[in-house]
């Protein structure tokens, strides 16, 4: 096998690890480490390490790694390549920095996924572990690891969350029966809603919606904390009224102020009609997520229209409701 080859199967196996702190993690970046040593009489190249970033404040996946070498294995390190999925750290926050951990253990070479775009970091790491004398490889399987961390890095690159427009839609392209309220989603379905919710740091529905539906917007049917709750007043006064738990805005850029405020990395915006427009209008999304039921209505509210810029990248059928998931082109 040729050294791309292995560099990027040790990195998909630091994006499995990575993935695994998804729940935990935030509000920092998922991040796997891999060390591999190398068999000095030819023989094939072997894990004696890994790790990654179980939750915000304990030690991040570079740590974990070098803490699963067994003492046996110490002396190994000196001929070992470290892989991570994101640019060791370079800064003092809640641990010290990575990029200093690798150093002071001397490995041979060091694989990055990808930069951090985090303003402390942003090539910081790379040039100390460099400036060390180490080998450094970055950009194996970057469009993975950025993936993994889109989040995270649409936050830091753009200041603002990143955008998931989701409805549900009748086959015939109404999102309601006649503007009254309708149950298009299955039983399993929606407990995929509930699992995306648990996943992402904030949700928004309209006005006209929030008073209609009365929506909870809650995690019910699936294990995870409940995203913050804003509602869309669309010239309305902006407030947080604690009786009802949610976070009244007036406009886009009032919610979007809101969440770098708060440290908001992602958003769902679950409608209605109006509140989603406004967002493709100004094309603030970055996935829009269609739910389309076998079953049509005679009028109704139309759903909206998926943009010409957006990309198909999945289709499945759960209980003969499609879901189709959209990115920019």
């Amino acid at each position: 096998m040729d050294q791309r080859m292995t560099d990027e199967m040790f990195m998909r196996r630091c994006l499995q690890l990575a993935a695994q702190g998804r729940m935990e993690s935030r509000p920092n970046p998922m991040v796997g480490a891999v060390i591999v040593a190398h068999d000095a009489n030819g023989g094939q190249e072997r894990i004696i390490g890994e790790g990654y970033h179980v939750r915000c404040g304990e030690g991040h996946a570079e740590v974990n790694a070098f803490a699963s070498v067994r003492p046996t294995h110490q002396h190994l390190l000196s001929e070992s390549t470290i892989y991570v999925s994101l640019e060791p750290c370079a800064h003092y926050g809640k641990t010290p920095p990575c990029a200093d951990l690798i150093v002071s253990k001397g490995v041979r070479r060091v694989v990055v996924g990808c930069v951090d775009p985090f303003a402390r970091v942003q090539g910081r790491g790379i040039q100390r572990i460099r400036d060390a004398g180490i080998e450094v490889k970055v950009g194996v399987l970057s469009d993975e690891c950025e993936w993994l961390n889109r989040r995270f890095f649409t936050f830091h690159r753009h200041h603002r969350p990143y955008i998931i427009l989701k409805w549900a839609q009748t086959a015939n392209g109404f999102i309601d029966d006649g503007g009254k309220a309708i149950a298009l989603s299955t039983p399993f379905t929606r407990m995929l809603v509930h699992k995306l919710r648990a996943e992402e740091d904030a949700i928004l529905v309209g006005r006209v919606t929030f008073e209609r539906e009365h929506p909870q917007l809650t995690v019910r049917h699936w294990n995870g904390t409940s995203p913050v709750r804003f509602v869309m007043q669309h010239g309305g006064a902006t407030h947080d009224t604690s009786d009802d738990g949610f976070l009244h805005v007036d406009s886009i850029e009032s919610m979007l102020q809101t969440c770098r405020e708060r440290q908001l990395q992602s958003l769902i915006v679950e409608g209605g009609a109006r509140t989603h427009q406004a967002f493709l209008d100004a094309s603030l999304w970055d996935e829009i997520r269609v739910e389309t039921a076998p079953l049509c209505v005679s009028c109704g509210t139309r759903a909206p229209q998926v943009p010409d810029s957006a990309r198909l990248i999945g289709r499945q059928t759960y209980d003969g409701n499609r879901i189709e998931l959209f990115v920019h082109s």
